[in-house]
């Protein structure tokens, strides 16, 4: 457990803070792992939250991609009102994703950063191959990094929108049908993130489809 600065604090979306801290000499982590974190304020230190990194393990700062519910009264209410130099609490490091070889990322909203640290890191290790990310949001306003990943993947990155209808966009949720129309010779792994009801829905899809449970690689979020 170890108190970190906050060094930046930025809004990604309407929803979806860029946090930049300070790192725990000592702190090491995975590409797709995540965190306990809490706020070191009164009342606050003992309520903990998971969120993942988004930054890479040799980076010299942390980065955490976080959506906030401002009607919760919680904890991501709370970082909406922090600033440079406030601070935040590292507890333990967890987490099951982690990239095992080329395949096809799956993600509802904010399921989608335990991959952004995965696709940077391959990026950087110039390995993005043929890698896809077919990424379910209800608007386009919703997505998160939508810049970076369509320069990152290009033709590889798909988009559904439950809630809104937009040119070069799917429509609606992530189906058996989708999923196979994106399945090539170079496919091997599936990789889950998002709300539990998504999650559930696709395992179904990858099920139908006769994908084994040893291709799937998965987190709840």
């Amino acid at each position: 457990m170890e108190s970190v600065k906050i060094i930046t604090i930025e809004h990604l979306t309407h929803d979806v803070l860029r946090i930049e801290t300070e790192k725990p000499q000592k702190l090491i982590y995975d590409p797709g792992q995540a965190v306990d974190i809490s706020i070191n304020k009164k009342d606050w230190e003992q309520k903990l939250r998971s969120f993942t990194f988004t930054s890479l393990p040799d980076d010299n700062h942390l980065e955490f991609t976080i959506k906030t519910y401002p009607d919760h009264f919680g904890v991501t209410q709370q970082l909406n009102s922090l600033v440079k130099g406030d601070e935040l609490i590292i507890h333990d490091v967890f987490g099951a994703i982690k990239f095992k070889g080329e395949g096809i990322f799956i993600a509802g909203g904010a399921g989608v950063t335990p991959f952004i640290a995965i696709l940077k890191q391959l990026e950087k290790n110039k390995q993005i191959g043929n890698n896809k990310l077919i990424f379910a949001n209800k608007t386009k306003a919703d997505i998160i990094l939508e810049d970076k990943f369509k320069n990152l993947l290009g033709e590889n990155f798909i988009n559904i929108l439950s809630e809104e209808e937009q040119t070069g966009y799917e429509h609606g949720y992530i189906t058996a049908h989708l999923i196979k129309s994106h399945i090539d010779n170079n496919t091997k792994y599936f990789y889950l993130c998002g709300p539990d009801p998504m999650m559930q829905a696709v395992e179904k899809h990858l099920s139908a489809l006769g994908i084994s449970d040893s291709l799937i690689i998965k987190e709840v979020f």
